[in-house]
């Protein structure tokens, strides 16, 4: 499965910005969806995953309330939805999949059947 992921760019702090990803070249009929960010010098950690269904969600805590992710049921697209960014939001962005469902597995990066390309997201005070 292929991953193509669009959106990102440059904003000020306070701003939105819209990230999408689209699955290709495969088939899902369960499985996790979600975004990885990383920033200089740290680890790869995931921000929100959405289940296929579309009707459960993963956020890290220190985006729940700003980031929306969202996955039309049983469509292999998603996106995810950046507002109040702050500067240390500012990261590459990654979208992943695995085919499983295994939520806790993903969101640790212990279960991940794809990546996309990264996607730069910055965010200026």
């Amino acid at each position: 499965v292929q991953l193509q992921a669009s959106g990102g760019g440059s904003v000020q702090a306070g701003g939105s910005l819209r990230l999408s990803c689209a699955a290709s070249g495969g088939t899902f009929s369960s499985g996790v969806m979600g975004w990885f960010r990383q920033a200089p010098g740290k680890e790869r950690e995931c921000v929100a995953a959405i289940n296929w269904s579309g009707d459960g969600a993963y956020y890290v805590d220190d985006v729940r309330g700003r980031f929306i992710i969202s996955k039309e049921k049983d469509k292999p697209m998603m996106t995810l939805q950046m507002n109040s960014l702050k500067p240390e939001d500012t990261a590459v962005y990654y979208c992943a999949a695995e085919r499983r469902g295994w939520m806790v597995a993903f969101t640790t990066k212990r279960k991940i059947d794809s990546w996309g390309q990264g996607t730069l997201v910055t965010v200026s005070s």
